[in-house]
């Protein structure tokens, strides 16, 4: 089993920044990808960015330019740096794990969940 634990959310003003970490602990030989999806009130969960353990990126179209994702592999951790928050990024935000226990076999673990609030 693995888990995932997140840090970093809370509430913003428009035009601020916050930084999301999320590390993942258990049964866990690689993690590709591991990043960051969000979901809104009455939206559908959208990806926000992923990262590659050989440092290839995701990002979605609405975060492009503003977000920065970043891992540090040795820690299992993955990291979101946003930046320019305006309130439409106002969302849970969870982290996402591909996780190959070495077993040759890959699931996909999330996180609890974050909450993000940006207020205008």
């Amino acid at each position: 089993q693995v888990q995932l634990a997140e840090s970093g959310g809370g509430l913003v003003q428009a035009g601020g920044s916050l930084r999301l970490s999320c590390v993942a602990s258990g049964s866990i030989f690689s993690i590709n990808p591991m990043g960051w999806y969000r979901q809104a009130p009455g939206k559908q969960r959208e990806l926000v960015a992923t990262r590659t353990s050989a440092g290839i990126t995701n990002y979605g179209d609405s975060v492009k330019g503003r977000f920065t994702i970043s891992r540090d592999n040795a820690k299992n951790t993955v990291y979101l740096q946003m930046n320019s928050l305006k309130p439409e990024d106002t969302a849970v935000y969870y982290c996402s794990a591909d996780v190959d226990d070495g077993t040759w076999k890959k699931k996909v673990y999330w996180g609890q969940g974050t909450q993000v609030t940006v207020s205008s």
